[in-house]
């Protein structure tokens, strides 16, 4: 019997999780599918109970519904749990278990590659559905000094409850902050294909610094080529993409597919420069 796989989320018309999945288990002869999965949140448990039915075999949860999804699931595991944030939902003996690939994505995408003698202050901008994953992310890889700064100054106060350790900063003050830090992450939408940017440039931020983009696509925002000519080490969402829908396909499938050439220059394809 076939297994349908999906996400959910709004907006999903960027998403090149299909092409992921799809390209994966062509290659690994599975028989299953995966595609885009238009959905309400108040159709969020309706989508749960297709899972627990086995009409789905699994999702990817994606912004909007990281946190909403919580309330629909009977567990959360792992770091889905020390995030309160969830990308990924399997059937496990009858139950339906929420878990989280987005802060090992992030970490084995890029904070691996990142010198902690040089990197001792982070930046996260955003306060939405990834930034919990980043925070945790950052802290596992022993980065103790992390700031938010947020448009919505109670959102990083409510992500403060959970990770004290958090300085919240105010959004008035971003745009000298930023030359503040070794590490900037744009956990926010700004700078996604058909949608807002950053309304100034980021010309106060460290020449040594990092800066890493959330977004993949498109590869490059505005700030993201701005910080580029200036010299500063930039990664785009891409890799960080790729490893949490690597974790999900092994949660899925107990398959850990290969990230190759091939399937970095497919994904490639399909996005804009």
């Amino acid at each position: 019997m076939k297994k349908i796989f999906g996400i959910i989320g709004n907006p999903l018309e960027h998403s090149l999780s299909p092409i992921l999945h799809n390209f994966w288990f062509k290659k690994y002869k599975v028989d299953a599918t995966y595609s885009i999965i238009n959905t309400e949140e108040k159709n969020l448990g309706d989508i749960v109970a297709k899972i627990k039915n086995r009409s789905l075999s699994g999702i990817n949860v994606t912004l909007p519904y990281k946190q909403k999804i919580i309330n629909h699931v009977d567990q959360i595991i792992n770091d889905a749990k020390l995030t309160n944030s969830i990308n990924t939902l399997i059937l496990n003996n009858g139950s339906i278990v929420g878990e989280n690939t987005d802060v090992f994505g992030l970490q084995a995408a890029y904070l691996k590659r990142i010198d902690n003698n040089i990197t001792n202050k982070a930046l996260i901008i955003g306060a939405g559905g990834v930034s919990p994953s980043v925070i945790l992310s950052l802290y596992k890889s022993g980065i103790k000094q992390i700031s938010i700064i947020n448009r919505t100054y109670d959102k990083c106060l409510f992500l403060k409850r959970n990770f004290n350790y958090l300085k919240v900063l105010r959004w008035s003050n971003l745009q000298t902050e930023i030359g503040n830090y070794d590490l900037i992450i744009n956990a926010t939408s700004l700078g996604l294909k058909n949608g807002q940017d950053f309304d100034f440039n980021f010309d106060k931020c460290k020449d040594n610094a990092t800066y890493i983009d959330t977004i993949y696509n498109p590869l490059k925002t505005k700030t993201f080529k701005f910080l580029e000519d200036k010299g500063v080490k930039v990664f785009n969402g891409l890799d960080m993409f790729i490893y949490q829908g690597q974790k999900s396909f092994y949660l899925w499938n107990k398959i850990n597919p290969e990230i190759d050439d091939e399937l970095v220059n497919l994904l490639l394809s399909k996005l804009k420069w």
